[in-house]
């Protein structure tokens, strides 16, 4: 008589436990990608470098070069940016690449100061105000650190549509009113941008075909295709023609840095990873949750609840104000998030009526432009990508380098020019971010996540200064478990510390509200437009669904692919 062994009951348990692995990694993974950027040109890129086998770091170069070429009022090869990494795994990795401008290295304090005042207008428009892109260099590293793709293949459809263009939008033509006058002023991007010296009408084909082959060259070379040779020599000569002050170095040494990003936990559960220092705002977002969770900010009635927020906000921007490049300058960011001095803050808040700015003890603030943009891609794997790039005003300082269609940025209007007075919007100047060469101007770019085994969320928006209060009206809308569709659209406010006033977007505050908030000592300003333009998205882990969402305030648009 034949017997049949019985398995052992070791290696039952033992493959039951593999089972039980395979399924725990599966449900580790969305099994979906999603996409939320600020054009639908450039989700459409991503869209398209996914279904060749890319990963959500492949998407993002795609995605970034297609925005450089179809916004060029908010970001481009001559800008900058943050890109906040989520690598997949057992235990997922985070990481933040800095792609901040650099100022030249002929750089110094007195760089626009003329007859001993600061000229401001040299640090807005024109050559003098362009720092040294670091876009290129970080689509090279994205590509080669962390893609699967060869990075000529993320960037083709970049350069499809540099080649074979897109069509003007009502935004472009809003950005391109604004700053008619200065893309009137040069030559180059008054031919690339303008109509016979107008904005183009709506529909317009817009075709930079000198773009497209510095995008191509940039595929070919990589890093070398755009910082080193004959590229970086049109380029040093087309910026010290005009009156600025590049040189071969500044391109030569230009490198983007990995640095710890900004990690906070929020309760036994949820994290926040935000940007750290370049970015004063990854830590007022956390500054500004940490001192919210000590105040009944959840069940308080619309008025009390925009109080509490105001007051957060208040403390946690006049603090952003010590913060620097932490290349040049020792960051306080530990202390800043202390529980010590996060509860004294926390003390200070009057629950009925506003803390006057002048009562507090002043630090140090920033101005920017806001005219930015943001990008959220993840893929099925569970790796995603939170990026915030600018050039910072609309068209940036307006100039584009002949026979390069690289338009640069004007960052250098970032750094403190003046640290002894104040900016137009009646910020102090800061030590801490004074112009010196080599230096990275500090920024509110705040891609941001927050992760728990529950769920993994994404947000970040253009917006200058009150791009952390975007994003923090936004997470709040997260906690109060509204629909994703609700946290890029919820109704905008902002208080900076200096000017001592609220801002808000026209429709945010009823009648009623604005005079309770007036009784309570708060100075209101509403705005004549709507701002900003966030764009989210979120993998529930519990039931594996993914979401996206793109402010309703744009263009943008929000997919989920298989």
């Amino acid at each position: 008589m034949m017997h049949t062994r019985q398995p052992s009951m070791h290696l039952l348990l033992g493959a039951l436990c593999l089972v039980l692995s395979f399924v725990a990694q599966a449900q580790q993974q969305p099994g979906r990608a999603a996409i939320a950027s600020a054009h639908p040109a450039a989700s459409v890129a991503g869209e398209e470098t996914l279904a060749q086998g890319g990963n959500a770091f492949d998407a993002a170069v795609a995605i970034s070069a297609a925005l450089a070429v179809v916004e060029p009022y908010g970001s481009g090869l001559g800008g900058g940016g943050f890109f906040l990494l989520r690598e997949a795994g057992e235990t997922p990795a985070f990481r933040f690449i800095d792609a901040r401008e650099r100022a030249p290295l002929a750089a110094d304090a007195d760089l626009y100061r003329r007859d001993g005042k600061v000229q401001r207008e040299l640090s807005l428009n024109g050559a003098l105000a362009a720092a040294i892109p670091g876009l290129p260099a970080a689509l090279v590293h994205l590509a080669e650190r962390y893609g699967r793709l060869p990075l000529a293949d993320s960037l083709a459809p970049a350069i499809r549509l540099a080649r074979d263009g897109f069509t003007v939008d009502r935004v472009y033509r809003e950005r391109a009113t604004w700053r008619l006058a200065a893309l009137r002023d040069d030559a180059e991007s008054a031919r690339l941008f303008l109509t016979d010296g107008e904005v183009p009408a709506e529909r317009t084909l817009l075709r930079q075909p000198e773009l497209a082959a510095t995008l191509q060259r940039l595929a070919e070379a990589g890093h070398a295709g755009f910082y080193a040779g004959a590229m970086a020599k049109t380029l040093v000569e087309g910026v010290r023609a005009a009156g600025g002050i590049w040189q071969l170095d500044d391109l030569r040494q230009y490198q983007v840095v990995e640095r710890e990003p900004l990690r906070v936990s929020l309760n036994e559960q949820r994290e926040l990873i935000s940007a750290p220092p370049p970015s004063a705002g990854g830590l007022a977002i956390a500054q500004s949750l940490l001192m919210l969770q000590e105040l009944p900010w959840r069940e308080a009635a619309p008025v009390q609840r925009t109080h509490y927020v105001v007051e957060a906000l208040r403390r946690a921007y006049r603090d952003r104000g010590l913060l620097g490049d932490p290349d040049f300058v020792r960051n306080p960011t530990a202390q800043l998030l202390t529980p010590e001095h996060l509860h004294s803050l926390t003390r200070s808040i009057d629950p009925e009526r506003a803390t006057p700015s002048d009562q507090l003890e002043a630090a140090p603030g920033i101005h920017e432009g806001d005219h930015t943009t943001h990008f959220s891609v993840l893929d099925a794997q569970g790796n995603a990508v939170a990026a915030t790039l600018s050039i910072n005003l609309p068209f940036g300082a307006a100039f584009t380098v002949p026979g390069t269609g690289v338009l640069l940025n004007d960052e250098m209007d970032d750094f403190a020019a003046d640290v002894e007075g104040a900016n137009a919007y009646g910020l102090v100047g800061s030590h801490a971010n004074a112009i010196a060469a080599g230096k990275r101007p500090l920024s509110s770019m705040s891609p941001t996540f927050i992760d728990s085994p529950e769920a993994f969320t994404s947000f970040g928006t253009p917006g200058g200064s009150r791009i952390p209060s975007m994003v923090l009206l936004s997470i709040l809308a997260y906690l109060d478990e509204q629909p994703i569709e609700q946290w890029p659209a919820v109704a905008r406010y902002h208080h900076q510390f200096r000017p001592d006033v609220i801002e808000h977007e026209p429709d945010t505050f009823s009648v009623e509200q604005r005079q309770a908030l007036e009784a309570r000592g708060y100075t209101l300003k509403a705005l004549e437009r709507t701002y900003g333009n966030q764009q989210v998205l979120r993998w529930n882990k519990r039931d594996n669904q993914v979401e996206a969402a793109s402010d309703p305030r744009g263009i943008g648009t929000a997919v989920v692919t298989p």
